[in-house]
C-alpha cells in the first residue's frame, strides 16, 4: 500500500460551463472572466502538491491529461489537503500575475518556467 500523491507543475480546471450545468463545484472551473491581480478559490480531486515560490500556468483540461495553452500566469497562495466521504482532496487559493491571449503564438512557459 503506497500514499498516492501528485505533483503539478500547473493548476488545470475545467470550463465554466460545467459549474453552470450542475456538474462540478464553482472552484473546480475557471473564472467566468478572470481578472489580474484578483484571488480566486481552487479545489481539486486527489492529494496534489503545487509549487510555491514561483509562477505557475493556469490552464484548462477536458479531462484525461487534455490541456489548452496557459490562459494565465498565476501564484498559488495556500494550498489544504482534507477527506470528503473518505476522498482526499485539495484546496486552495491563487492570484492571478498575467493573463495571457490564448490565441498567440507567443510561448509563454516552458514547463513550468515562466517565459517574459
Amino acid at each position: 500500500m503506497g500514499i498516492a500523491v501528485e505533483f503539478n507543475p500547473d493548476l488545470a480546471l475545467r470550463d465554466y460551463s460545467h459549474y453552470k450545468s450542475g456538474k462540478r463545484k464553482k472552484e473546480e472551473c475557471l473564472p467566468l472572466k478572470l481578472e489580474k491581480g484578483k484571488i480566486y478559490n481552487f479545489l481539486k480531486s486527489g492529494q496534489r502538491n503545487y509549487w510555491l515560490e514561483g509562477e505557475l500556468p493556469l490552464l484548462e483540461t477536458k479531462g484525461n491529461q487534455k490541456l489548452s495553452r496557459p490562459f494565465a500566469s498565476i501564484k498559488i497562495l495556500e494550498t489544504i489537503h482534507f477527506l470528503y466521504n473518505n476522498q482526499p482532496y485539495t484546496k486552495g487559493k491563487y492570484k492571478v500575475i498575467e493573463i495571457f491571449d490564448i490565441d498567440s503564438p507567443k510561448i509563454n512557459f516552458e514547463s513550468y518556467k515562466r517565459i517574459k
